[in-house]
């Protein structure tokens, strides 16, 4: 099931490609775009692009390699974020799958923008392995302060909807 990413900056040309679209990525446009090693691996670089924060993000989900219709799915998606609130958009060949994957990212999208800098370091700690009290003494807080950080941030939403857009991309590319 290949998958690419594209983005684009919401604002001005991108003279380098962004990190989160490793060292394969070519430039597409005014934007760049790589194939994702799989569907967690296209999620996660999606969540690391929101986090970036003012990029425009495209996922293309279609048989066949990064230069046939899996690059064409994840041009159109660019070029549908454009047009979407998250600034994200999906596109696949199960048109079904593909949409029920944006809804889900379009969700973890709006949960990771809004979370504070605090949230984001707890969740950090915390998604780094360490437990709940290790985050605690690493923030110099208490343990019932990293869980107030954790649930104000999403962070268990997060773990459930992560899991469901990486199946749901799966499916897309039919």
């Amino acid at each position: 099931m290949p998958l690419a990413l594209a983005c684009a900056p919401l604002t001005g040309g991108a003279p380098a490609p962004p990190p989160e679209l490793g060292p394969v990525a070519r430039p597409l446009g005014e934007g760049w775009a790589a194939p994702a090693a799989g569907p967690a691996a296209a999620v996660e670089a999606v969540a690391a692009l929101v986090r970036r924060g003012g990029w425009r993000i495209g996922v293309g989900a279609a048989p066949g390699d990064d230069d046939g219709p899996v690059a064409l799915a994840a041009r159109r998606a660019l070029e549908a974020a454009s047009r979407r609130p998250a600034r994200l958009a999906v596109r696949g060949t199960d048109a079904g799958a593909a949409a029920d994957a944006q809804a889900v990212l379009a969700a973890l999208a709006v949960l990771l923008a809004r979370r504070s800098d605090a949230a984001w370091a707890a969740v950090d700690l915390v998604a780094a392995g360490g437990t709940r009290a290790a985050a605690a003494s690493a923030l110099g807080i208490s343990r019932q302060a990293v869980a107030q950080r954790l649930a104000a941030g999403g962070w268990d939403l997060e773990q459930e909807l992560r899991p469901a857009a990486a199946r749901l991309l799966a499916r897309a590319a039919g």
